[in-house]
């Protein structure tokens, strides 16, 4: 989807509450929410700011917070030439973003038949969706088992998704529906491509050699009990979409349930 999209209508403006800058370029910030908004958790929206010209400059944006949350969370790159993020980079809390409360996408426990192990397959920042999924108590209702992969290119792209993991781990909300040995309960699987980590290497290919099934201590993915959400860019979409189709998967839609669904709408 194209960085900027003009449309003829402005949208609701929402007011910025917090701010949190993860890296020179990574930031995750949080919204007011429209009192008559309703989102499932996954799905994503269109915000942005007023362009030079008068014109609002909007983008989707996956929604991070779950669909409980009394504000809205988003987690952005930051494009130093880019139209919106460029501005969007420098808000402070205080500050007003534009908001279409119209969300859509395929990244919703809708478009999934009933299974017994969740994969959250996310490179950069295509972990937000999966944030609020990860986040939504029907989650952890649906599926025995959880399985986050984030693959980012540095250890500090990561951060944002083990500050996320954390979160989750010590809620107490949560707690019940996870339980006491939670380690099991939700996975969370990190590599990292270009600078050394604990694990590194692309999940595409960890995937190809058994690694990740191997480590995780779990079967290779089937279409009898696993189920698969896949965020990204577009490259890493089309390889992990042919691997999850090698092991027998069918792509489904909110109208179309099947094994596994891919956010067309986010490139990373």
């Amino acid at each position: 989807m194209p960085e900027t999209t003009r449309v003829k209508a402005l949208p609701d403006a929402q007011t910025v509450t917090s701010v949190h800058h993860w890296s020179d370029r990574l930031f995750s910030f949080r919204i007011t929410r429209p009192a008559s908004m309703r989102f499932r958790s996954g799905e994503f929206v269109m915000i942005g700011l007023m362009g030079d010209n008068g014109k609002p400059l909007l983008r989707a944006y996956s929604i991070a917070s779950p669909s409980w949350d009394d504000e809205l969370e988003f987690y952005s790159i930051k494009v130093q030439d880019g139209p919106l993020t460029s501005k969007l980079q420098h808000i402070q809390p205080g500050d007003e973003v534009i908001l279409r409360p119209k969300p859509v996408g395929t990244l919703v426990h809708d478009a999934l038949l009933p299974g017994h192990r969740l994969w959250l397959f996310a490179t950069g920042t295509g972990i937000a969706p999966f944030a609020s999924l990860l986040r939504d108590p029907q989650t952890y209702e649906d599926y025995d088992e959880v399985v986050l992969t984030h693959t980012c290119r540095q250890n500090i792209e990561l951060e944002y998704g083990k500050a996320l993991i954390d979160t989750i781990r010590s809620d107490e909300m949560l707690a019940e529906l996870i339980g006491a040995d939670n380690l099991k309960k939700l996975r969370y699987y990190p590599t990292t491509t270009r600078e050394d980590s604990a694990k590194m290497g692309r999940i595409t290919d960890l995937m190809r050699d058994g690694t990740v099934f191997a480590d995780l201590g779990v079967p290779a993915i089937s279409p009898d009990c696993d189920r698969a959400m896949v965020c990204g860019n577009l490259a890493f979409n089309l390889d992990i979409k042919a691997l999850l189709e090698s092991y027998g998967m069918i792509e489904g839609a909110n109208s179309d349930p099947k094994h596994y669904v891919v956010e067309k709408a986010f490139l990373d």
